[in-house]
Order: structure tokens, then C-alpha cells, then sequence
């Protein structure tokens, strides 16, 4: 026997809801044949609403039930399912897979080979400047969360501000290995700085504190990420030191 879902969601000339959209395909995606009730207009919006009590669209009913808005639907079929604390690591996750991925491709390319040194130089430069870019995004907000716990940052607040750009420069310096007379002193500089006040942190002051390393847009907790981003940036600066050229 089919099952069946009534959809009510706003599809109108000048606009349609996504959360309607995905809705639908999540409920044909469950194996639902959907009742897909469209509100072409304002007024037609705002008069299903009183009907129903609610407050938002779209609104899904399955056997009589209202479940609610695209949310509580995935809710309903066992997705989301994440700590309550909000807490995840799978921004940093996602830099650090694209990173190596670009850095296999690159080294692929030019040596015909995809695990070369360059390969972990690329890997470590691809994401420091990618978690760069997610700072940059909003440098106030990522200035704010950082001086929480940067033990400079806390002491000279400018350098919340610059720490992103620092961090960009440096990534793009050493992916090409460009002027490392600059990129190497960046590196080691903001790299310790920042290795010092995440171990003092968490390991000396067992703080349960948001990381600033991906900005403002995520909940990943400051930890073991954390200070691998900063050992990495010393570890990166340290090799290039000590050998200059390939």
C-alpha cells in the first residue's frame, strides 16, 4: 500500500519555498506519494496558518498528523541526529578532506604521482588557506571568539584582526614557496602563539570553549583540531627552514 503526505507550501510567481522543495523530495525520497497542495498567494498563506495554527510553511501531515516544517520532518525520519551541545567537527573535516584532495590532484599533475613531499606541503597550505577564507568571512566575529582564548589576542586585540590575513598570507606564500622569508617567520610566530593558548586553554584551564578556526559559522570545540592547525603551521615553517628548495 502507498503511503501518502499532504504538502502544504508556498510556490507563487515571485517565489517558492525552498524548505517546500526539499520537503517534497524528502518525502518522495521516504517512499511517500505527496498531496502537493500549493498557496499561491499571500493571503491564501496567511489564511492556512490561522487554519492551522501555525507560523511558518511549509506543513507536512502524514495520516492525519501534523509534523511540522522541513526541520521536523527530517526529525521524523531519523536524520539530524547530532550532540546536543551543537558541537561538530565536520567544518574542519571538510577543509582538511578538500585540502588533501587538491594537493593529491596538484601533485598528480605535475610529478605523476600522488603522494610526493609536495604533496604534504600542498595538503598543509591548501588548508591553512582554507580555513583562512572561513575567518575572513566576518573577521569581527572570528576576532571576538579568538581573543577568548589567544593569549596575545587577549593582550594586543589588533592582532585578532590581523591573525586571518597572517594566516592567508603565509598559506599562499608556502604553496608556492614564495618569499619565505616572510611566510616562515609568519608561520612559526602565529603558529606557537597559537599552540601555547590552545594547550593552556583546554589542557591547563580545562575551558569548554568554541574554536575560532573555522570563524564565526561553526561550533567546533576548541581541542586536539585546534592545536593540530597551529602544529601544522609550526611543523610547515620548521621543513621550509630547514629545507629551502626542492
Amino acid at each position: 500500500m502507498t503511503k501518502t503526505a499532504k504538502l502544504y507550501r508556498m510556490v507563487m510567481d515571485e517565489h517558492v519555498c525552498p524548505y517546500g522543495t526539499k520537503s517534497k523530495w524528502l518525502l518522495e525520497r521516504e517512499g511517500f506519494a505527496v498531496e502537493d497542495h500549493h498557496l499561491t498567494t499571500r493571503e491564501e498563506t496567511d489564511a492556512f496558518k490561522e487554519e492551522y495554527g501555525v507560523q511558518t510553511t511549509p506543513q507536512t501531515i502524514i495520516d492525519g498528523e501534523r509534523l511540522g516544517g522541513y526541520t521536523d520532518l527530517r526529525k521524523h525520519f531519523g536524520y539530524d541526529r547530532k550532540d546536543e551541545s551543537g558541537k561538530s567537527y565536520t567544518p574542519v573535516l571538510a577543509v582538511f578532506g578538500v585540502g588533501a584532495a587538491l594537493a593529491v590532484a596538484l601533485s598528480l599533475f605535475v610529478y605523476q604521482a600522488p603522494l610526493t613531499i609536495r604533496t604534504v606541503e600542498w595538503f598543509v597550505a591548501f588548508s591553512m588557506a582554507m580555513l583562512a577564507m572561513l575567518k575572513l568571512q566576518d573577521v569581527e566575529q572570528f576576532s571576538t571568539m579568538f581573543v577568548g582564548y589567544d593569549l596575545l589576542g587577549q593582550r594586543w586585540v589588533p592582532y585578532a584582526y590581523a591573525y586571518p590575513f597572517l594566516e592567508a598570507s603565509a598559506a599562499v606564500l608556502m604553496a608556492g614557496r614564495i618569499l619565505p622569508w616572510i611566510s616562515i617567520p609568519v608561520a612559526l610566530t602565529i603558529g606557537t602563539i597559537g599552540a601555547v593558548s590552545v594547550f593552556y586553554a583546554v589542557y591547563i584551564q580545562k575551558r569548554d570553549i568554541k574554536c575560532a578556526c573555522v570563524g564565526g559559522s561553526g561550533n567546533v570545540p576548541l581541542g586536539f583540531i585546534s592545536l593540530s592547525e597551529n602544529l601544522a603551521m609550526i611543523g610547515m615553517g620548521v621543513w621550509m627552514l630547514l629545507r629551502p628548495a626542492l
